[in-house]
């Protein structure tokens, strides 16, 4: 493509040679220095994490199918949204080191596992009517890879799978439980090496935080900023984000309107949440809300971001290993009872590749769906909504942090809005 088709489609020069080519100012290892990852010893830790989950529930194997999951079983990465919602990928992961670790209809890669099969159809994109006599095969498969093993026991977990296929094992004497049990356990306690990774996530998604933060002015789109965002994570070799949650203006309030056209304004507040699964898959979780000036917040504006800075400041100094979610749930902050009907879903979840079990309700809220305890090597969000029903202005803030032995140590560290907090 040459520079006759950018000058006929306006895009300027300077913006083409100095911001995309010259300065490579999305690269962040420009910049810092980028991780060196042990991969090899990040891979086993993830798999005998897992071993460890089939090994709790007495399974012979799990069959992965979510594509997070198959990321941080084997490394496979390709056409993940794809397989969010057509799957045709999987993989089954014995339980004792050293049994063949199988992948079934990849698209190219380097996965880490021994073999890599055809596959059978497990969506109904592939499979179509026949989809329940394709079942009965895989079952076959399933209870073959069993002979291969060795095993007589015939406890498997299946993730995320299709009735007909656990009817089918059924049908041939296999006992299935969900695989969710196996891989969400897993996932739950990071090594270094994870920490590693999201550390770097996280600098990615702070990096383009900061190229928005720089563009918030009137006239310019809610896409247009969050594009900026996006264009950073991809730039620097990260996957996706599970939605595009930025809002301004009237639309910050409720929360979860995601980024449109609209048009920044003077005195808007801007909200996001970057939900970005970044480089190495891991997840940068983060909230900021900002003024667009010209001018100065207005009273209402700052009175709502001081409530829910502070709810963020409280809830985390009540991280610590040991502390039953109950506990939490009990001393958390608790807001107004007028902002009680659009807070945010929990106080807090968890991250790793994704949000991830366990997530902490509020108090007012109900029972919680977690009985549990914050454990050293979890990776928390600590999640603050403030805006009234019926209200223009709403805030969004969230903070990333790691559960150490003796606490707590923030992991995103963008800066607040000192115009807000003033």
């Amino acid at each position: 493509m040459d520079r006759d088709f950018f000058a006929a489609n306006s895009v300027p020069d300077d913006l083409v040679l100095s911001d995309l080519i010259g300065k490579r100012w999305s690269d962040l290892s420009e910049s810092q220095p980028k991780p060196v990852i042990d991969q090899a010893r990040l891979r086993k830790y993830r798999q005998d994490r897992l071993r460890a989950q089939l090994e709790r529930h007495d399974c012979a194997f799990v069959m992965v199918v979510n594509p997070v999951a198959l990321r941080y079983a084997c490394d496979y990465r390709n056409y993940a949204l794809f397989q969010s919602h057509i799957p045709t990928t999987y993989c089954l992961i014995p339980r004792n080191p050293g049994e063949p670790r199988h992948l079934y209809g990849a698209y190219g890669g380097d996965p880490d596992v021994d073999k890599v099969l055809p596959g059978r159809p497990i969506s109904y994109f592939d499979g179509g009517d026949e989809l329940a006599a394709w079942a009965e095969v895989l079952a076959t498969d399933l209870a073959e890879f069993l002979a291969e093993l060795g095993s007589d026991n015939r406890r498997i977990a299946l993730e995320y799978c299709n009735p007909t296929l656990v009817q089918a094992c059924e049908r041939r004497g296999l006992e299935v439980i969900d695989g969710v049990l196996i891989t969400e356990a897993a996932r739950m306690i990071k090594s270094a090496d994870e920490i590693a990774c999201m550390r770097w996530a996280i600098a990615i998604a702070q990096h383009g935080i900061d190229m928005m933060a720089r563009a918030i002015q009137p006239g310019v789109s809610e896409l247009q900023l969050w594009a900026l965002l996006n264009y950073c994570n991809l730039a620097n070799n990260g996957d996706w984000h599970d939605g595009r949650m930025l809002a301004s203006g009237d639309k910050i309030n409720p929360w979860l309107q995601e980024a449109n056209e609209r048009q920044l304004e003077a005195g808007d507040l801007v909200g996001f949440d970057t939900d970005m699964v970044g480089p190495y898959g891991y997840f940068a979780d983060i909230s900021r809300t900002m003024f667009c000036g010209p001018g100065q917040p207005s009273r209402a504006q700052r009175e709502v971001y001081r409530l829910a800075h502070a709810e963020v400041t409280h809830n985390m100094q009540l991280v610590k290993p040991g502390v039953t979610f109950e506990q939490f749930r009990e001393q958390a902050f608790v807001q107004d009872e007028k902002y009680w009907e659009q807070a945010y879903s929990c106080l807090v979840h968890a991250v790793g590749m994704c949000d991830e079990a366990p997530q902490i309700k509020h108090i007012f809220r109900g029972p919680s769906p977690y009985p549990g305890v914050l454990e050293a090597g979890m990776v928390l969000c600590i999640e603050s909504y403030v805006g009234a029903v019926g209200e223009r202005d709403g805030v969004k803030l969230e903070q990333q942090v790691l559960v150490t032995e003796t606490g707590y140590e923030p992991l995103s560290t963008y800066p607040w809005d000192e115009r807000l907090l003033d």
